[in-house]
């Protein structure tokens, strides 16, 4: 039976004449990497700043680890750790001293946790550096470190490889997926890098102006991406009736062209086209990228 430790019921949210969170529902369950993910100005860091208690909400309710109201929450989101947009860190400060500063704030000052924390993201060589010399990626790193702190079981990450170049997306990755495998943390993450939280996450949460569009896991986004076949040719309609008829499942695309689903081979869907003296103009497999099931769904809620 799945654990769910975040339950969000019709969130609704506006800034002024602008409504950004609109009946928003999802629910986060234990040990699971979740991608959230929207276009700019979708609702997602209006969300997460509602979740984390950074921003008040208007209508619905936020259930955190079976708390909620607001005492209740206030004593959930202690065992949760953010990082929202960018980390707030003292640059004339090492990475140390900003993970003891963030300590004093749960009211500890534990050098050695310190310490470990810094060597569990990767900046235990480092640690009495000060942050203005890191780069962008150690920043993030350290950022991460700071909302490891209080040892939360739920980790709300808004954009954390933003600007990263390509190794520090790889090891900001390579650290979440530890951090849920090894610690036990689960993790919701928005990005705008869909083709990172592809090989990073383990369910989805797909939001558009202010609505949940789709929820799915990885699995159930894999066999929507399956590798199909996509034909196009001079009569569509009568060559879609023949596949129907041989049963093979066929969906029809925007484009003109015929998109053919299930365990088939071109070689076989060529020869009934040449059967029946249809003319096939293209005939190529294709698999759908994270990216083109998102941009459909964009289309398909427009």
């Amino acid at each position: 039976m799945s654990d769910v430790i975040l339950r969000i019921n019709d969130l609704s949210k506006t800034y002024g004449p602008k409504k950004v969170l609109d009946g928003v529902s999802f629910k986060v369950e234990r040990g699971k990497i979740y991608g959230f993910i929207g276009e700019n100005g979708a609702g997602k860091t209006t969300a997460i700043r509602a979740i984390t208690g950074l921003s008040p909400i208007e209508n619905g309710t936020i259930e955190l680890f079976g708390k909620s109201d607001s005492k209740g929450l206030a004593e959930a989101r202690r065992k949760m750790g953010c990082l929202v947009e960018s980390p707030i860190l003292d640059m004339r400060k090492t990475a140390k001293e900003n993970l003891m500063l963030q300590e004093l704030l749960y009211g500890n000052k534990d050098a050695s946790k310190a310490d470990k924390i810094l060597n569990r993201v990767g900046l235990g060589d480092v640690k009495n550096k000060k942050v203005g010399n890191f780069s962008l990626g150690m920043k993030q790193r350290l950022g991460i470190a700071l909302a490891l702190i209080n040892d939360p079981e739920l980790l709300i990450l808004d954009e954390p490889v933003n600007g990263l170049d390509p190794m520090g997306m790889v090891d900001v990755r390579e650290l979440l997926v530890s951090l849920c495998r090894d610690d036990g943390i689960t993790i919701v993450i928005s990005s705008h890098i869909l083709a990172e939280l592809y090989q990073l996450a383990t369910d989805y949460i797909i939001i558009s102006h202010g609505h949940i569009i789709s929820t799915l896991s990885k699995d159930e986004l894999d066999k929507l991406c399956t590798t199909h076949i996509v034909m196009e040719t001079e009569h569509n309609d009568e060559a879609m009736s023949i596949l129907t008829s041989n049963g093979i499942a066929t969906m029809n695309s925007d484009e003109g062209s015929i998109s053919i689903y299930g365990n088939v081979e071109t070689k076989e869907v060529a020869r009934l086209m040449y059967d029946h003296q249809i003319l096939v103009t293209q005939l190529t497999k294709h698999e759908r990228t994270l990216e083109e099931y998102y941009i459909e769904l964009l289309g398909r809620e427009a």
